[in-house]
């Protein structure tokens, strides 16, 4: 099941949703662009802290997996060594905050429903951003609520 989970991160990486590395994990949070943040299990305890101020400065998910930052965490994203890194698409985040609680539900249940809900949210936006986009396009005006 690990194996699945790191592929699915390759994956996202290959397509351009992954920051790797404390800085542009720093910068993705900062910027309000991380949807989840990952830290290897081996990872320092100076690392981990600051994966988790990052978090909470990008309000999005920390979690720690249980994959080392040399031999999975490096290996599936092309590096020799990844100590956290930042999901950047809210697809891609979802899809592997499930695969983390199929493998774990006691640790990782709670934020999967959490990233779940985030991806329900983050649909809404679209759709009304859609809605609104063809009624400029077409001149429609909104009602005015009646006084």
């Amino acid at each position: 099941m690990m194996e699945q989970i790191l592929s699915t991160l390759g994956l996202a990486l290959r397509a351009g949703s992954v920051a790797v590395g404390e800085e542009p994990v720093g910068s993705a949070a900062r910027a309000k662009h991380a949807r989840l943040i990952l830290v290897a299990s081996d990872a320092a305890p100076g690392s981990v802290r600051r994966a988790f101020a990052f978090a909470q400065t990008g309000a999005c998910l920390c979690l720690v997996i249980p994959a080392e930052k040399a031999d999975a965490l490096g290996r599936s994203l092309g590096r020799s060594s990844v100590a956290m890194c930042a999901v950047t698409d809210i697809g891609f985040a979802g899809a592997l905050g499930k695969k983390l609680a199929a493998l774990d539900p006691a640790h990782f249940a709670e934020a999967s429903g959490r990233l779940e809900i985030k991806a329900q949210r983050a649909a809404q936006r679209r759709e009304e951003q859609q809605r609104h986009e063809k009624n400029v396009r077409e001149g429609r005006r909104r009602k005015a609520p009646p006084p």
